[in-house]
């Protein structure tokens, strides 16, 4: 009899036991913001099983262990940032995931071999180091002496390693088929004049059609560089579906009405890049790294170039130029972000795929820290915060062509999350308010832990 009563126990503590394991993970009761757009859903119950959401519902919760407990707390997607170039991934991609960045778009750079984007993309492949999940392009295509090889010059800019010239249009069919084997999603093209003087030329218009034609004969896309209408005119006219600068276009919806019906009819995702902006003007506002967010991650070093007087002079002329084209003084970075948003937001709402994106890599640009800026700088210009999340998440993982298993709080995807304190629906500056960042189901280290 004896033997029966401890059988019969041991069952039940086997049972009890599998069904405290059925999910790898829970998040219970939490107030849930999927990314979709849709309304904030109260107490929902977010299940995981290995790196999938499995369920999410308001039933009971069953088992007792691996649970998280999301009372009063609000979760979101991981977020993107779908232009990063970085010259240390190392010390760059744990930065990303402190501020729930867990995926990145990078967009070429001079250390782009190829040997260095299976670096990137194998350490964000994995979960037990700190790393964003990694999307990139092919190494630049751009022409001698063009943008940004001569604006940024190098000696990291290596032909047929780092960078592609074209010299004719003969030779692109080979150069598009070479990247093709590579997992790129698609052809990084440089088309601009340069970000400020002295300008380059502009790559030919057949040449921008020519990489189009091949890059769809290989099922491929183009991200291309614009930095004025000029430039966005040329990508339209080669039917190019996606821009990876907003900053320097200044779109009037009437007098431009050709051109945005024709952005309309294209379906384009176009990246935000306002802190290209701020950026320049970093050197003017030392109140600016005083936020203890950023004091805890970066080092006090790469703020001492604040005081270089290069920067300061660029920072004082950039400030000029906005002066002379607004008209007046006295301008705030409110002033800049103004007529920017506002035309974002009347492409956003017209349908276009607009996304969340930083240019992280250039001088005062945070690796992630900066998404949450380019995120209040866009809330800062009068859009809504659900707009926004769903520019940093869902619309992302489109323009990744990833929306199938990412950027979204949805049954059957990748359980890549931010647990914030606070509401990020009341001030985009919750989404800093980090409790936990979450990917592929794992709980991640983050810095200051």
């Amino acid at each position: 009899m004896k033997n029966v009563f401890f059988a019969t126990l041991l069952l039940l503590l086997s049972c009890s036991s599998e069904e405290d394991s059925e999910f790898d993970l829970v998040i219970s009761k939490v107030n849930l913001i999927d990314g979709t757009g849709a309304g904030l859903q109260e107490n929902v119950n977010i299940r995981i099983k290995g790196n999938r959401i499995v369920a999410i519902d308001t039933d009971e919760l069953g088992q007792k262990t691996h649970v998280i407990d999301g009372t009063g707390k609000f979760l979101i997607p991981g977020l993107f940032d779908c232009h990063v170039h970085t010259s240390s991934y190392e010390r760059d991609f744990p930065r990303f995931i402190h501020f729930g960045v867990t995926s990145i778009f990078i967009t070429g750079g001079g250390l782009c071999t190829d040997s260095y984007y299976e670096e990137m993309r194998n350490i964000g492949n994995q979960d037990s180091l700190p790393a964003p999940k990694v999307f990139h392009t092919s190494q630049h295509f751009t022409m001698e002496g063009r943008h940004p090889v001569k604006t940024y010059g190098s000696s990291m800019w290596q032909e047929r390693k780092t960078v592609f010239f074209l010299r004719d249009t003969l030779q692109i069919e080979r150069l598009v088929e070479r990247v093709a084997q590579q997992p790129i999603l698609g052809i990084k093209l440089t088309i601009e004049d340069g970000p400020h003087p002295p300008l380059v030329e502009r790559m030919p218009q057949e040449f921008i059609n020519k990489v189009q034609k091949e890059a769809d004969k290989n099922g491929l896309e183009v991200f291309v560089h614009v930095s004025d209408n000029v430039e966005l005119q040329m990508a339209m006219d080669a039917n190019i579906r996606n821009i990876v600068h907003f900053t320097g276009v200044d779109l009037d919806f009437q007098r431009d009405d050709d051109l945005v019906n024709k952005i309309y009819g294209d379906s384009i995702s176009w990246v935000t890049t306002l802190m290209l902006d701020k950026s320049f003007l970093y050197p003017l506002h030392p109140e600016w790294i005083e936020e203890q967010k950023i004091q805890e991650v970066y080092d006090k070093d790469y703020f001492l170039a604040m005081e270089n007087p290069g920067f300061v002079f660029r920072a004082e002329s950039y400030l000029m130029d906005l002066q002379d084209y607004m008209k007046r003084d006295n301008i705030e970075l409110r002033d800049v972000m103004a007529f920017q948003v506002e035309d974002i937001q009347e492409l956003y709402k017209n349908g276009v795929n607009m996304v969340l994106g930083t240019d992280t890599g250039n001088d005062f640009i945070l690796p992630g820290y900066s998404l949450h800026e380019e995120m209040q700088l866009l809330e800062m210009g009068g859009m809504d915060p659900m707009d926004i999340l769903k520019m940093g998440t869902l619309n992302a993982a489109t323009m990744m062509k990833a929306a199938d298993k990412l950027g979204s709080i949805e049954t059957g995807k990748i359980a890549n999350m931010v647990l914030l304190d606070k509401n990020p629906l009341d001030s985009i500056k919750n989404t800093l308010e980090i409790h936990m960042v979450i990917k592929n189901g794992v709980v991640q280290k983050r810095i200051t832990e």
